[in-house]
């Protein structure tokens, strides 16, 4: 008889997975919620300091551990993926989290924010897939396959009302990432999807949120800003047994903003 159980579904017992900007924010929120389900998880981040925070935080969760890393250069992600291949033969999920944002008036938008942000945004997000290639497919199998889970946004899905080209584009060009490495990887029993994440309370999002909130809850179809528990739900969903049929989507996880406005 086939497990249909929760715990098969959606436990991830004996996973080892990589959050990059995994300390704070969404980032801290996915990590959380794969310790709650069982995985054993390495966050990265620039800062040591934040890092350390971050692993005093998690730790009474479960299995957390850092490495510091630089994911907006070539030489950066190669240096992350050679350090978890120290620590681990295979890496079960990847999430790129990790992202840069800048805001400035049309014409008043800098080059260097474009380096910047596309350099870590979607750059980062291919040369650290790549890097990590080999730890994937050590995981992966046909029936339970290696999960990439990349982070997009409700801004690369439609024109924002704020200024902020160049990750408006660098979130676009995530999505279109993911479905093309899902087709390329598919073979490999490698999964590649996108969360595109509306208002959540974060470092990034606070000045727009202390100053719009009430306003963005209220074009939602379900009137609130997302909490730390839908971001964590459904990287659990993507990593679990029960999100293994599932490549090359575009999850928006924004209460109905994106497809309901």
């Amino acid at each position: 008889m086939t497990d249909l159980t929760p715990t098969n579904l959606f436990g991830l017992d004996g996973k080892i997975a990589l959050v990059t900007g995994g300390g704070r924010g969404i980032g801290a929120m996915i990590t959380e919620g794969l310790l709650g389900a069982g995985a054993r998880v390495i966050i990265s981040s620039r800062r040591q300091d934040q890092l350390d925070e971050a692993v005093a935080e998690l730790s009474g969760i479960g299995s957390v551990e850092a490495i510091a890393a630089d994911c907006s250069t070539e030489q950066g992600c190669k240096s992350l993926a050679q350090a978890v291949g120290e620590r681990t033969e295979r890496l079960d999920i990847l999430v790129n989290n990790a992202g840069a944002t800048w805001g400035a008036p049309l014409q008043e938008f800098p080059d260097s924010a474009w380096d910047k942000v596309l350099n870590l945004n979607v750059k980062g997000v291919f040369q650290l897939t790549v890097a990590l290639l080999p730890l994937l497919e050590s995981a992966a199998t046909s029936d339970d396959p290696a999960r990439v889970i990349n982070l997009g946004s409700i801004q690369g899905l439609q024109a924002p009302d704020i200024e902020n080209y160049s990750y408006s584009a660098s979130k676009a060009a995530v999505h279109h990432m993911t479905r093309v490495l899902a087709k390329k990887l598919g073979s490999s029993h490698i999964t590649v999807n996108a969360i595109a994440p509306g208002a959540f309370y974060t470092k990034m999002m606070a000045y727009t949120l202390d100053n719009f909130g009430d306003e963005i809850a209220a074009a939602t179809a379900l009137g609130r800003l997302g909490q730390p528990e839908d971001m964590a739900g459904v990287a659990v969903f993507l990593s679990g047994r029960g999100g293994s049929y599932l490549t090359g989507a575009v999850i928006p996880v924004d209460g109905g903003y994106s497809t309901t406005l």
